[in-house]
Formats: C-alpha cells, sequence, structure tokens
C-alpha cells in the first residue's frame, strides 16, 4: 500500500496528539494524609454558640447568604476568628479582587498558626503554578490541585487525548472554620460571585451553617484532600520557586491588597451589617434537621454506571417524595428524556412544578441552553411552568465571560431545590448531564419550615418582576409556539421569540440542538 503525502501528514499529526496526550503527571511523590481537627469545641466559634447547640441537640443553624457581600463577608470574618483550621474546597478560584483578598485572610490565618487547607481544581490555573506553589511554600498552609492537567502538553490538546479524563472536574464549593462553621452554596472565589463586578449583576445563594452538618462537610473534604487525585501544588512545578522568587510573588501580592484599603469594595466590607453581626456573635440563626448529599471523588474515575459514588442516588427520595409543590433553581438546566418524563408526571399527579433557570439572552454558554429548548414545549405541555431570567448579558459581555473553564457567568447562579415547603436543597448542583453524572458537586438538603416557607414566597411575589413566564401558545391549526411574558421598563409586554436576540443566535442555538451532544452538557 502506497501512503499519500496528506496520509502521511494526518499520521504525523494523529501520532503527534497521541503521543503528547500519554504525557503523565508526576509520580513517586508524598502526599501526607490529615483529617479535619475533632477537638475544636473549645475554639471561639465552638463556644460562642454552645448553649444554642445544646438547645437544639442533634440539629443544625442555617443563615441564608443571598447577596454577594454578605457571602464574602461571612468567608472573611470566619477566616479572621480563625484559631486552628480552614478547610477550603473550590472549582474556580480567580485571580481578581477577591481572589486575592479571599487569598490575603488565608495567609493572615496561617500567619497566626492556623492550619489552612486549600483544595482547588485544576480548570482555572493555568499559567498559576508559581503562585500556588509560594502559598504551599507556608509553613502552616498546604495547596492542592485536583485532577491536575499535565504541563509538558498544551491544555487544549488535552481535552482531545485525554477526553474523559480531563473533562470531568470537581465542581464542590466549600469553606469551613474550626470544624465548627461551614459555607456551602453555588459560588467561586471571584468578583463576579461577591458583587465586586460593576458590570454583570449575579442571582446566586450560599448557607452558612453550624452543628453536625459541618462535621459532614469535613468528612467529605477529608475524603477529596486525602484522594489520589489530588496533587500537591509543588509537584507539579519543574522548577521549584527560590526563595527568592516566593518572596517577591507574595511582597506584590501584600502591595496589591494594601492599594486596596479605601476602594469602594473594602468600604462597603467594613460597613457591613452582617460583618458587625458575626463579629458580635449576634447571627440568628434557624435550626432543623440536615444531611450533607455529596459525589466521591471516587466518580471521576469510574464509568458513569457506576452510580454508588454518586450524588444523584442520595438526592432521589427528595424527589420522588414530593406531593404538593417542588421549586427548582437551576442556571444550567438540561432535563434530559428521562428528568422531563419525570416532572411532566409529577404535574400531571398535581404537583405544582415551578423552574427558574437561564433564558438565552442572559447564559454565557449557549450550547447548554440549546439542550434544554428542546424540552420546554413538553414540560409546558404538562403544565410545568417555566421562567427563564429577565437578563440580557451584551454581545461582548458573552465574549469576555465565556472560556473553557465552562463557568456559569450568567445573570442565574443559584443552584436550589425547595420540597413541599419543608426541606430545602442549597449547593453546587445543576440539574444537568455534566453535574449529575461528570462531575463531583456537594450540597445540604435542610428541612427547615421557615427557609422553605420564605423561599416559596419570594417565587409567589417576586418572581415575574425578575423573570420571563413561559407560555405554549396554539393557533387554530393547531400549531403550538412560545410567548415569554415579562416587565420591562415597568412595562408588562410579550415576546414571541426569545427576548433581546437576534435571528442569527436563534438559528445557531437551533442549529447546535441537532447534535447529539447532550450527555456532555
Amino acid at each position: 500500500m502506497i501512503l499519500k503525502a496528506s496520509h502521511i501528514s494526518l499520521i504525523a499529526v494523529v501520532s503527534l496528539l497521541l503521543f503528547s496526550g500519554c504525557a503523565t503527571l508526576p509520580e513517586n511523590f508524598e502526599r501526607p494524609i490529615s483529617h479535619a481537627y475533632t477537638d475544636t469545641d473549645g475554639t471561639r466559634m465552638g463556644q460562642d454558640r454552645r448553649d444554642e447547640m445544646l438547645a437544639h441537640p442533634g440539629q443544625s443553624g442555617f443563615l441564608l447568604l443571598a447577596s454577594g457581600l454578605d457571602a464574602f463577608v461571612a468567608r472573611a470574618v470566619l477566616a479572621s476568628i480563625a484559631e486552628r483550621s480552614i478547610d477550603a474546597q473550590y472549582y474556580l478560584y480567580h485571580e481578581d479582587l477577591t481572589g486575592k483578598l479571599f487569598t490575603d485572610q488565608l495567609l493572615k490565618a496561617a500567619d497566626r498558626g492556623v492550619r489552612v487547607r486549600l483544595l482547588v481544581d485544576d480548570m482555572d490555573l493555568e499559567g498559576r503554578d508559581v503562585g500556588a506553589a509560594a502559598l504551599d511554600s507556608h509553613p502552616n498552609m498546604e495547596v492542592r490541585i485536583f485532577n491536575p492537567f499535565s504541563r509538558k502538553t498544551a491544555r487544549v490538546t488535552q481535552f482531545v487525548t485525554r477526553l474523559g479524563s480531563v473533562t470531568r472536574r470537581m465542581h464542590n464549593k466549600s469553606f469551613t472554620v474550626d470544624n465548627q462553621a461551614t459555607i456551602l452554596g453555588g459560588r467561586n472565589i471571584g468578583d463576579e460571585y461577591f458583587e465586586a463586578d460593576p458590570d454583570l449583576a449575579f442571582a446566586d445563594l450560599d448557607v452558612l451553617a453550624i452543628g453536625p452538618v459541618v462535621k459532614e462537610v469535613s468528612a467529605s473534604f477529608d475524603q477529596y484532600w486525602n484522594s489520589e487525585l489530588a496533587y500537591p501544588a509543588s509537584v507539579l512545578i519543574d522548577r521549584p520557586p527560590t526563595p527568592e522568587k516566593i518572596e517577591e510573588k507574595l511582597r506584590g501580592f501584600d502591595e496589591f491588597v494594601a492599594r486596596q484599603a479605601d476602594s469602594a469594595y473594602l468600604q462597603a466590607l467594613r460597613s457591613s451589617d452582617l460583618a458587625n453581626a458575626l463579629r458580635g456573635d449576634q447571627v440568628r440563626f434557624l435550626w432543623g434537621d440536615a444531611v450533607v448529599v455529596s459525589d466521591q471523588p471516587e466518580k471521576i474515575l469510574h464509568d458513569f454506571e457506576e452510580t454508588e459514588y454518586h450524588l444523584a442516588p442520595q438526592l432521589r427520595p427528595y424527589f420522588e417524595g414530593v406531593q404538593k409543590e417542588l421549586i427548582i433553581f437551576s442556571p444550567y438546566f438540561v432535563p434530559g428524556k428521562e428528568g422531563t418524563a419525570f416532572l411532566c408526571e409529577l404535574s400531571k399527579r398535581g404537583v405544582r412544578v415551578r423552574i427558574l433557570t437561564n433564558s438565552l439572552s442572559s447564559t454565557d454558554v449557549g450550547i447548554v441552553h440549546a439542550g434544554y429548548a428542546k424540552y420546554r414545549k413538553d414540560l409546558l405541555r404538562a403544565g410545568v411552568e417555566l421562567y427563564e431570567m429577565n437578563k440580557k448579558l451584551t454581545k461582548q459581555q458573552r465574549k469576555e465571560k465565556k472560556g473553557v473553564s465552562g463557568s456559569s457567568q450568567a445573570s442565574l447562579h443559584a443552584k436550589s431545590f425547595v420540597f413541599d415547603r419543608k426541606q430545602v436543597f442549597i449547593g453546587s448542583l445543576n440539574l444537568d448531564p455534566r453535574a449529575v453524572v461528570h462531575n463531583t458537586e456537594i450540597g445540604v438538603v435542610l428541612t427547615s419550615t421557615e427557609i422553605a416557607t420564605g423561599m416559596g414566597a419570594w417565587f409567589d411575589q417576586d418572581i415575574e418582576e425578575v423573570a420571563f413566564r413561559l407560555e405554549l401558545n396554539t393557533n387554530e391549526n393547531g400549531s403550538e409556539r412560545i410567548f415569554w411574558h415579562g416587565v420591562v421598563d415597568g412595562q408588562e409586554c410579550v415576546f414571541r421569540v426569545d427576548p433581546y436576540t437576534g435571528f442569527w443566535r436563534r438559528f445557531g442555538i437551533g442549529f447546535m440542538g441537532l447534535f447529539p451532544i447532550e450527555s456532555q452538557l
């Protein structure tokens, strides 16, 4: 057989890709095993709420953090009063204002002798190994990178050659101090999550928790921290930074933080009512039973069908047990055929199902919207109530905010489910195949009628001010069409196509919806 030059070139390219894909990660390094401290009842946080916890045996206390400013304040204040340990686990960790302020709090705690364990997924860390190694060099701070990319091959190449490996990420988000208080929810570390980005409004939700639920979060963190997929930051860098380089890196960091002292954002943090309440131990917690649900890190190493490592089976009884009402907040919502059938069946047997997700105009990842849009008519036909955020991202905003990380920079980012106004899930889980099947997630199901009723009341009273209500209209010829009812500039209006979108954007999304890629969304 004679090979043409074009064939030889193709073989060379494929061989190069395959060879590059075989680049190995570091081996034969130390990964010291450590666990959350269990003897922390004597810390300030263990003592401040001792009587309150004794009055609610077996229950946990909760405070919702709907404001981005409050969400950052809670993390900063908890870090500032930490005495024994801080465990932080995040999917994205930006190197922007709030990212640096957050790091500053971790370093200050480490300087006081607090043990800091920082576990970050590698998706957002390209080109930042020196900074991670500098933090890891602190005697009281360890930094580990989860499921890292090889440093010997371009990342874009690995998305092809390591498909099914580097495409599965740790999407968990938790922040735990002294094994006495924890924050779970949808927020990563970055300006857009904490109201520090003036150009982009965000709707997100975290919960600050104390009590027994904290120990469950710590147990999950320990599983990830000690996993074979967690690599110490120092072993991923070919040439460890010299002491002089580390000093230079940290000095530049300190100088940046010092320049922010009089910034509007820092002033807002200082004057926050929540900051004063936390420092003065004046926060009112709502108490109830709680269960942490989480994927195991081994999920990433096993086939999709091995669901014993998955969070989804832990959540299923709550969905199946709904009797009257289910409210879903999910920025990325791709129910698939099975999920659509389940939600339609709930509606048909009398359960009121209401869903808030992003509109085509408010999402930064249009391909996910393509996966969702094909199910809208089926859901509406069955009586499911659909709402899409009334928010417009410009083309330039989508371009700036979108990246290979796939981070949701749209106006809705909260991931929460309300079951019969009795129980609430708050966590990192979107209702799409990528979250349910591919990535790892964590969240808490809390039993609190007050919290669940409050979230339901917000949906009752405010939803049509912030979102479009979708209606399935049937004309005299039996043709179905979706109408979007919303408020624009204070006036009620109706759109007959996806609001704020042009023909070519709608055409492109419709075209993408034709491809069999739903399992990757």
